[in-house]
C-alpha cells in the first residue's frame, strides 16, 4: 500500500482561495445565525457554535479524504479559529461591537408587568416565562422587579424586596 505523500500534504487548492472561502463562509454564517438565533439556548455563543460545527466539518474532510489534502483542511481550520478569535477580540475591545456579537439583556418583566413586545420579539410565551420564574422560586409576577433575557438565553430575575 503506497501513500502519495505529496497528494496528502501539499495543498491542492491555492491557499488564498481557501482563506477567502473560509472567511466568506464563516462571516456569512455568523451574520445569518446572529439574525436567526437572537437568543442562545445553551452555554455556547453563536461564535462557539460556528467554530465547533465548521471545525468538525473541515477536520473531517481532511481526515476522511474529502479535502484534496490535509493541508487544505488545516488551513481552513486556522481560518475558522482566526475569525472566532478576531470577533471575540473586537467584542472585548469595542463595546459597540460586543453588543452585536452578544446581545445586551432584554427586559421581559418590569415592576410585575410582562413586556409583551419584547416577549413577542424573542418568541417567549407567558407559560415559558412563568416556568422560568418558577424554576427560580418565584410564584407570581408581582414579586418581580425586573426579569431580563440575557445574551446566553437565560432569564435573570431581580425580585422586589417587599414581596420576595
Amino acid at each position: 500500500m503506497d501513500v502519495d505523500w505529496a497528494k496528502v500534504l501539499l495543498p491542492s487548492t491555492p491557499l488564498l482561495e481557501i482563506i477567502v472561502r473560509g472567511s466568506v463562509t464563516y462571516l456569512a454564517l455568523f451574520v445569518l445565525l446572529r439574525m436567526v438565533l437572537k437568543r442562545e439556548s445553551t452555554d455556547l455563543s453563536v461564535t462557539d457554535l460556528l467554530v465547533v460545527v465548521l471545525i468538525a466539518d473541515a477536520a473531517q474532510n481532511g481526515m476522511a479524504g474529502g479535502a484534496k489534502s490535509v493541508t487544505d483542511s488545516v488551513v481552513l481550520v486556522a481560518v475558522i479559529l482566526f475569525w472566532s478569535y478576531l470577533l471575540d477580540w473586537l467584542g472585548y475591545h469595542f463595546p459597540r461591537f460586543q453588543r452585536w456579537v452578544r446581545p445586551p439583556p432584554l427586559p421581559l418583566v418590569r415592576d410585575g408587568r410582562m413586556l409583551l413586545r419584547n416577549m413577542r420579539r424573542e418568541l417567549i410565551t407567558e407559560d415559558e416565562l412563568m416556568s422560568q420564574l418558577r424554576q427560580q422560586g418565584i410564584e407570581s409576577l408581582e414579586a418581580v422587579r425586573l426579569a431580563c433575557m440575557e445574551g446566553d438565553g437565560r432569564i435573570s430575575v431581580i425580585t422586589r424586596r417587599d414581596r420576595a
